[in-house]
């Protein structure tokens, strides 16, 4: 099984406390490439609880199936003041993806 580690970064909102340690959100995820699954994901929420969740919310969807669910699941679920960063991140992680992907289709 070959995997990939990718990131994606998205600016965090002012007020957070995840913003006094970093100023963007990063969500990185250990990718199954063949099949595009998410193995694992964590991200720099300032809570373990908070990345705890992140992680049980995207771990096993496949990247080739497009984002729309897990973007549902995180507008509908996730109800923090870092939502949209993280939307935004995992959409970075997507776009991250699939350029990784076309490196390897280049090679």
């Amino acid at each position: 099984m070959q995997t990939a580690f990718i990131a994606g970064h998205a600016k965090l909102p002012s007020g957070m406390a995840a913003q006094n340690i970093y100023d963007t959100l990063t969500i990185t995820a250990e990718i199954e490439m063949r099949y595009g699954v998410i193995l694992d994901v964590s991200c720099t929420l300032a809570t373990e609880h908070g990345r705890k969740f992140i992680s049980h919310l995207l771990k096993g969807y496949s990247l080739n199936d497009g984002i729309e669910e897990p973007l549902k699941q995180l507008q509908e679920f996730y109800l923090g003041k870092a939502s949209n960063a993280l939307i935004s991140a995992f959409k970075d992680l997507y776009k991250q993806y699939h350029l990784v992907l076309k490196t390897k289709q280049g090679e």
